[in-house]
Order: C-alpha cells, then structure tokens, then sequence
C-alpha cells in the first residue's frame, strides 16, 4: 500500500474523530446552557415552611412534610444535586456495571438536567438526560467519541422524561406542596398518590411513607421492555436512607429501575445523594 494511500486513511480517519467530537462538544455546550436556563428560572421562595400551612391535607401527607422540611426553611423548588454510585446497563438477565457520579440540576414536576461520568475498566460513559421546556434528549458517547444513544426530542421521549422529573419530586420537598400544583390522596395507612399537573399532562405518583419515603413507583411511559414498545409499565424502587441539607430532609440512597415489583426488575440507577443546594 502507497504513503499516499495510508496518508489519505489516516486523513479519513482522523477527520471522522474530529467530526464526532466536535458533535460531543455542541451536545456538552447545550447541556451547560440548558443547566443555566433552569437556575436561572428558579424562582424566590414565597415563604417559609410550617406545619400549620399542610394541617389541611391528609395525614400521610403532613407526616411527611413534617418530617421532610424544618420549621421555617424557605420554599425552594429547584435544587442542585451531586451523586454517585452504580448505573447497571441491561436487562435483568444481562447487564454491565458501571461506577458513577453524576451532577443534576432538578425543578420538578417537568424539568431537569442529568450530568453522569460512568466507569468500566477503561470505557467512560458521559453525555446527559434531560427535559428543559417540555423538549427532551437522552444523549451519551462512548470515551467523548462514540455515541452510545443519541435521540433528542419526540413524544414518547418527552412523556418519559415528564414522569422521571416528578418522581424525583423526593429530592425537592417543596415542590410537593399543593402550592406547586401537587394533589395528595391517602391511599392506605402509610401510601399516598400525589398528582401533578404539569402543563403537559396529569403525573401521578405513589408513595409508600412511614414519616420518610420508603418506597416510591408509577406508571411511566417507556420501551424498556422485550418488545420495544412504548407503554405504560411500572417504574420505582426502594428509599434506603435519608440525609438533610438545608432544611431538607431527602432520600439520600435509593434504588430504582423498570418493572418494579416483577421479576423483570433490575435496579439500574443505585444513587446516594451526596449534595443538594436549593435555589
């Protein structure tokens, strides 16, 4: 083979790395502006928290925010988080582990920016999950330079991602309150759904609550599932610890996944929250 031959292969080549990761970079810019709109929509609290302002909701409901936020803690619904822990790639009967921290920017019922690093031996996963103004992506490359998943906004996509921001609704008490659009129905003696509505469509979740959050599940629009089918299944998991900041008391160690509570579960996000700033 001629010098001129390999000189153009290793043109070709070197222009396609340079071509992927510049499209890293554009997806790593929009993130960082994405993560900047919303804290800067985070809104000034309207107040300050006491019991005497949920003595109207059901019980389960005040036991919970009595427990979740201090007296006289400011109102704040968006919140910064910093993480880490195992992201499990897979189904259950095959999956790949991989060590994580990730950084988020919340603002439930219908907003967040996920921010992940994944490790495996010399594979590094990184790219983010998010839905910013009711549009959607889930985007990741291989080591900055092979996309791994690479879908922006659609649908299912963003019907997907609506129901993930007000699960994680645990992380930001706050925005639980009935003031933020939130319904409580006692359900049993420690189980409550709670219902958004977010502008988009109705959210509900259940809560299994025992003064903390125990247990967290709904019904979520996705195609994790043999078929690859869009359709509502059950998405949850299990509260293992708790930890407060700022007058917050949050779920700090949880595991969640697809198909909670069949035999097709498999906890893929295991997380414990290491940080939380409230805006």
């Amino acid at each position: 083979m001629s010098k001129i031959v390999l000189l153009v292969i290793a043109l070709v080549v070197l222009g396609g790395v340079a071509a992927a990761y510049w499209s890293y970079r554009q997806a790593v810019e929009e993130t960082e502006r994405a993560v900047a709109a919303i804290v800067g929509r985070a809104q000034t609290p309207l107040g300050a928290f006491q019991p005497s302002m949920v003595s109207d909701l059901p019980e389960v409901a005040q036991r919970y925010f009595n427990h979740a936020i201090k007296p006289g803690t400011p109102l704040q619904t968006t919140v910064q988080l910093q993480m880490d822990g195992k992201f499990l790639l897979g189904d259950r009967q095959e999956y790949q582990t991989y060590d994580m921290t990730a950084y988020q920017v919340l603002a439930p019922p219908s907003e967040f920016v996920w921010v992940p690093s994944m490790r495996s031996g010399l594979l590094r996963i990184t790219g983010s999950d998010a839905l910013v103004e009711g549009e959607g992506w889930t985007r990741f490359w291989i080591n900055s330079l092979v996309p791994v998943v690479n879908q922006g906004a659609s649908p299912d996509l963003n019907r997907s991602a609506l129901t993930r921001a007000a699960m994680e609704a645990i992380w930001v008490p706050a925005s639980l309150l009935p003031e933020n659009g939130a319904a409580w129905e006692q359900t049993g003696p420690n189980t409550a759904r709670v219902t958004f509505s977010t502008g988009v469509e109705p959210v509900g979740i259940t809560l299994a609550v025992d003064g903390k959050v125990v247990e967290i599940v709904s019904m979520r629009w996705s195609n994790e599932n043999a078929d690859k089918v869009f359709r509502l299944q059950r998405f949850g998991g299990a509260v293992e610890a708790e930890a407060s900041f700022g007058g917050y008391t949050i779920p700090s160690r949880v595991k969640m996944g697809n198909h909670y509570g069949t035999e097709n579960y498999l906890p893929f996000f295991q997380v414990a929250v290491t940080e939380a700033q409230y805006l």
